[in-house]
């Protein structure tokens, strides 16, 4: 299922920040990826990143894929909010998680602003629905010209569970109502 996931993404990374996407309903038949089976992992609801003053005060959004295939974003308008990919692998499961958010919108700060600061060492706090807490831990950061967003590289199959925040960054290209990159930061589950 992964590869299938992979193969469509292969056309970019987040979309939006700075113009909002449409949803979409995941592919016909999607039923998810990682170890277990979506209703053995409890959905993510809460995001904390201290070093950077993240804490989410409203539930992370499950987001989709658009229309082009790309993952969606949470509402420009609202810039504090974060989501989740609903059809990827949820925190905690072997795979890569992906948490998405805007750098800002709609003249203010977004949730992942300073998403930039992060730094190998630095911890981030996934809150779940059942009341658990996971610690991840970044590993590193990079960031991708979003013509060439390593979809493979944060999409793709790892032995172990893992989590992807990204958010847009770069220079912003005013004729597409864009920024020209997505930022990156790589965690790791820790016990």
């Amino acid at each position: 299922m992964r590869r299938l996931l992979v193969a469509l993404m292969l056309v970019g990374g987040l979309t939006g920040c700075g113009a909002p996407a449409t949803p979409a309903d995941s592919p016909a038949g999607w039923s998810g990826i990682g170890s277990a089976t979506v209703a053995e992992i409890p959905a993510p609801v809460g995001l904390e990143i201290p070093k950077i003053g993240v804490r989410t005060a409203e539930p992370l959004m499950p987001l989709a894929l658009d229309a082009e295939m790309e993952l969606d974003v949470p509402p420009l308008d609202r810039p504090e909010l974060a989501g989740w990919f609903k059809s990827g692998v949820r925190p905690g499961d072997v795979g890569p998680a992906v948490i998405a958010g805007h750098v800002n919108g709609g003249g203010r700060p977004g949730i992942f602003a300073r998403l930039h600061e992060l730094a190998p060492g630095d911890e981030v706090f996934v809150d779940r629905e059942d009341g658990s807490r996971l610690r991840f831990v970044v590993v590193r950061t990079a960031s991708y010209p979003k013509d060439a967003y390593p979809t493979a590289e944060v999409y793709g199959d790892v032995p172990t569970p893992q989590l992807r925040l990204v958010t847009c960054a770069g220079d912003f290209d005013e004729a597409a109502d864009s920024y020209r990159e997505n930022l990156v930061a790589y965690a790791e589950l820790t016990p």
